[in-house]
């Protein structure tokens, strides 16, 4: 498993037409073990208190980690999936951007761990994450 670099145009790019594109994410920053997004923190994010919806933080932190992943790994022969996602939500945020930052923490053959800290603006955390991806080996199609 190597890592190639990526295009960041090309990388957000991918999220046409997905999820990731309706709660705005945008990738900042890609190298292997790390990835760095933004979110806004607007209607598509809000809860119905016009706070940062903590389900959006854990999509914004689940993207990172599995995107971190999948920039990993060869997707020809390799599928990544997450496996488990917990998060702490510390502090709320009410308006302009929050950025996420992942860093991997472990790389096994058969398993990614990520930390994906969330923050605001003024980088003040909002929400602290962990996600654990299997790396699963692709099956040949008959």
């Amino acid at each position: 498993m190597e890592f190639t670099p990526i295009d960041l145009t090309k990388l957000n790019s991918i999220n046409k037409g997905t999820m990731m594109e309706v709660l705005g994410i945008e990738y900042l920053e890609a190298r292997q073990g790390y990835l760095k997004a933004k979110m806004p923190v607007d209607e598509r994010t809000f809860q119905p208190a016009r706070l940062l919806h903590g389900g959006a933080s854990m999509a914004l932190a689940e993207t990172l980690g599995s995107v971190g992943s999948s920039i990993m790994v060869n997707l020809d022969e390799y599928e990544v999936r997450g496996s488990q996602l917990s998060a702490n939500h510390i502090k709320s945020a009410k308006k302009g951007w929050v950025i996420g930052e992942a860093i991997l923490l472990h790389r096994g053959s058969n398993t990614h761990v990520w930390n994906i800290d969330i923050k605001n603006e003024s980088g003040k955390l909002i929400s602290t994450c962990r996600l654990t991806n299997f790396i699963i080996k692709k099956r040949p199609r008959p």
